[in-house]
């Protein structure tokens, strides 16, 4: 009787494999029905050139305020076209003036640039320059690593940071490092110049408002 019930349970396994071999067998041949639409090693794929260069959202006009990371607020003075192969490449001639540079960017690599800044974001620069600078206890060359990355950071915030931590209240070249003071001249002045390009005011209302936010009213009036 033991030996009967091992035959019956062979068979039965016998039988599972049989439907599993089946049902592999079906995959595959659908499997190369599908393999069977894609093109030959003879047949050549169709290759559609490229002519025109594609382009960014953002599009801006003739004698726009833009921002460039690495130097600033810029204007653009010209949009130009130039073909390279069968391409047609348009670029923007931006002016930096602040550097007495020309900066040449095409259109489908804008990536870098921004607008200036809004009114709102202006003001909310102004109350960041009104509070206390954060004072670390790093060691100077690594802060000042940080301080150059958030002014090339191309984020107005974190340029008004940077005023605001290394300003001193002061003119006095012995009050800061040659170092220091550099770094603090160069946010300055990028903030200040995306100040003129927002509000439309002249260099030197700008200038008071600014050193008024950072307690600095005395250099103000001394410089007058």
């Amino acid at each position: 009787m033991p030996k009967k019930k091992k035959v019956k349970k062979i068979k039965k396994f016998k039988k599972v494999k049989k439907v599993k071999l089946a049902t592999k067998t079906k995959s595959a041949l659908k499997g190369l029905d599908k393999k069977s639409t894609i093109p030959g090693p003879d047949e050549k794929p169709e290759i559609k050139k490229v002519k025109k260069q594609p382009t960014e959202k953002r599009i801006y006009n003739l004698k726009d305020f833009v921002v460039y990371p690495k130097h600033g607020v810029g204007k653009i003075t010209s949009i130009e076209k130039a073909k390279i192969g069968e391409i047609d490449i348009q670029f923007y001639k931006i002016l930096v003036e602040k550097e007495k540079l020309t900066l040449t960017v095409p259109i489908n690599q804008q990536s870098k640039l921004r607008p200036i800044s809004s009114i709102n974001q202006i003001n909310k620069c102004i109350s960041i320059l009104k509070t206390k600078p954060k004072i670390k206890r790093t060691m100077w060359s690594r802060r000042a690593q940080e301080y150059d990355q958030k002014i090339n950071s191309g984020k107005i915030y974190e340029l008004a940071e940077v005023v605001k931590d290394l300003n001193k209240n002061t003119d006095i070249i012995a009050d800061q490092s040659y170092s220091e003071r550099q770094l603090f001249e160069k946010a300055y002045e990028r903030l200040k110049s995306e100040f003129e390009a927002v509000l439309k005011v002249s260099q030197e209302d700008v200038q008071k408002k600014m050193d008024k936010a950072l307690g600095r009213t005395n250099i103000s009036d001394s410089a007058e």
